[in-house]
C-alpha cells in the first residue's frame, strides 16, 4: 500500500454504469489508500448511484444528463468542497486500471508535475481497436492545432491534477466530451508542469466515444476556441 501525505479524492463522471461501476469501485478500494470516491452520476436511468452507494462511494446527481464534462467540473467542486490537495479521474465503464492510479499520483506527490495525463499510445496499443486508434490519433492533431500541445494522448480521462489546478478547472464551460481537451488548452495556456504516464486500457463491450462523439468533440472546441476564448 503506498501512502501520500495529500488528501486525494478520485472522481467517476458515470451514466449508466450500474453494471461496471461496482469493479471499478472495488478496484479503488483494493488500493487500500486513504481517499475519498465520488462517483458523479451524470442523469442515469439504471441503478448507478444506488450500486455506488452500496460500495460506500460518495455521490452526487444531475436530474439530467448533462455531458462528461458537466460531470467532471461537478465532481470536481465537490471534491475541493472535501478539501482534496490532489485529484484523480478515471472512467466508469472499466476500461482504466485502478492500480494505476499511484502512478499518476506520485509526480504531483513529489512536487515534480502539476498535471499527469494518461496515455494510452505511450503503452501497448495492440488492443486498441483500429477504429479508435484512427479515432484518437485525428483529435489529438486537431487538438494540437487549436491549443498548441503535443501532448501523446488528448482524449483519455484518466488523468490527475494538483488542487491548485482544479481550481482553474472551475472556469471551464463545455459540458460534454471536448471538456477533456478544453482542460489541456487551459493547461497549456498557464504553462502548467505537465507529466504523460502509459496507461492500460481495457476495452469492454460499452460503446465510448463514436464517430459522432468525435464530431461533437471538434464543434465544442472550434466554438470554445474562436467565439469564446
Amino acid at each position: 500500500m503506498k501512502t501520500f501525505d495529500k488528501k486525494i479524492a478520485v472522481i467517476i463522471p458515470a451514466y449508466n454504469e450500474e453494471r461496471r461501476i461496482g469493479s471499478v469501485i472495488e478496484g479503488i478500494k483494493s488500493l487500500k489508500m486513504d481517499l475519498d470516491i465520488i462517483v458523479v452520476d451524470d442523469g442515469s436511468i439504471d441503478e448507478t448511484a444506488k450500486k455506488a452507494k452500496e460500495l460506500g462511494a460518495r455521490v452526487c446527481r444531475h436530474i439530467v444528463n448533462r455531458g462528461v464534462g458537466a460531470a467532471t467540473k461537478t465532481g470536481i467542486y465537490f471534491a475541493l468542497e472535501l478539501g482534496a490537495e490532489l485529484l484523480v479521474f478515471i472512467d466508469a465503464d472499466g476500461q482504466h486500471n485502478p492500480k494505476e492510479i499511484p502512478k499518476l499520483i506520485e509526480p504531483i506527490a513529489r512536487g515534480e508535475a502539476d498535471v499527469v495525463l494518461g496515455s494510452r499510445f505511450r503503452g501497448d496499443t495492440s488492443s486498441m481497436p483500429l477504429v479508435k486508434r484512427f479515432g484518437n490519433k485525428i483529435l489529438n492533431f486537431v487538438v494540437r492545432l487549436l491549443y498548441g500541445v503535443k501532448y501523446t494522448d488528448t482524449q483519455c480521462g484518466f488523468r490527475a491534477i494538483s488542487r491548485d489546478v482544479a481550481l482553474l478547472m472551475k472556469k471551464l464551460d463545455i459540458e460534454r466530451y471536448g471538456f477533456l481537451s478544453e482542460m489541456l488548452g487551459e493547461i497549456n495556456k498557464r504553462k502548467l508542469r505537465v507529466v504523460e504516464v502509459p496507461v492500460e486500457t481495457i476495452y469492454t463491450d460499452k460503446k465510448g466515444t463514436d464517430i459522432l462523439d468525435g464530431i461533437s468533440i471538434v464543434v465544442d472546441l472550434l466554438v470554445r476556441r474562436f467565439v469564446r476564448w
